[in-house]
């Protein structure tokens, strides 16, 4: 269902980018912002890891350097039957995760400092099966087209702001610049957003699927989301265009499961791999509790947030 409703969704806003078009009655000025808009986001697919890693400052971790968090990654990688993608982590309090790279053979992974040290394993576990299904899934291309008809909507309304009322041949009079300026790329933002929750639905239950244990994802979902609105994410704040990347909204303030949304209400989630537990196939293992600041699990670098820069204190994940 969730497949179809992407589809369906991706129809729609094909067919908003030709009704606009119409509406405008220009085809070539049609065709010059799809172009334009199409290059610039293969530009962005093609560097999408590189482009969002640097701008998070992360950094690339090993079966060295970061042993169990690499573990996680590589055992589940294996289940899902996927090439290992590079993992790294980014040096936030905020606990949270993305993943990125245009195939699943130029993948890679990234999970906050915050998220290492305030998670158990299993739920670790459950974030970057998460992850890895997005992976699988190919969501970064499914982005990426929804970003470009999105981007030529957007131009089409800005050449109807400057060019449409000198336009003879406009498909709709008035009426048409009016929807081409303010309706059409309102809508194509809201349908971008829909196909980004309904893709976090599907990763949810793929993920599930991954590690084998839905309550384990569903217990971390919880945790995220109550740091997330106390702990914020200074990079995220500065780039709110990435926030769809990550496993729970990193911006302040989003709480509700409205139009304006880039993920699904956490609850709805929750209640969503709940039932998938309660189904035969799954087991009903909860994860541990997270371990005090003492276990001796030595992963991942401790950092300061504001620093970036490795301290002397180190976390649970050290």
């Amino acid at each position: 269902m969730n497949t179809m409703r992407t589809a369906m969704l991706l129809a729609f806003m094909t067919a908003l980018f030709m009704a606009v078009g119409f509406a405008l009655g220009g085809k070539v000025g049609m065709m010059i912002a799809f172009l334009v808009a199409a290059v610039t986001n293969l530009f962005s697919w093609w560097n999408a890891d590189s482009m969002v890693l640097r701008m998070y400052g992360a950094q690339e971790v090993d079966a060295a350097s970061a042993p169990e968090y690499y573990a996680i990654v590589r055992d589940l990688a294996q289940r899902a039957d996927l090439p290992m993608p590079r993992v790294y982590i980014i040096h936030s309090d905020q606990p949270n995760a993305f993943a990125t790279g245009r195939n699943p053979q130029n993948a890679a992974v990234a999970a906050s400092v915050g998220l290492l040290n305030a998670l158990s394993r299993e739920e670790v576990a459950g974030v970057m099966a998460h992850e890895l299904a997005h992976i699988e899934h190919r969501d970064t291309l499914t982005m990426t087209i929804t970003a470009t008809l999105a981007g030529a909507i957007s131009m089409l309304g800005n050449f109807a702001f400057f060019f449409g009322d000198r336009r003879e041949n406009n498909g709709f009079g008035i009426v048409g610049t009016l929807i081409a300026m303010i309706v059409a790329p309102f809508a194509a933002m809201l349908v971008q957003m829909a196909i980004s929750r309904t893709r976090e639905y599907e990763a949810d239950r793929r993920g599930a699927e991954i590690c084998g244990q839905p309550l384990w994802l569903a217990s971390a979902l919880r945790k995220i989301e109550a740091y997330a609105h106390q702990v914020p994410n200074v990079q995220a704040e500065h780039n709110p265009a990435t926030a769809h990347m990550f496993i729970i909204n990193p911006l302040s303030g989003e709480r509700m499961d409205n139009l304006f949304s880039t993920h699904p209400n956490t609850d709805n989630r929750v209640a969503e791999l709940e039932k998938m537990a309660a189904g035969s196939s799954f087991g009903s293992t909860p994860p541990r509790p997270t371990a005090n600041p003492t276990r001796n699990a030595r992963s991942v670098p401790s950092v300061s947030s504001g620093a970036g820069r490795p301290n002397s204190s180190k976390g649970p994940w050290s």
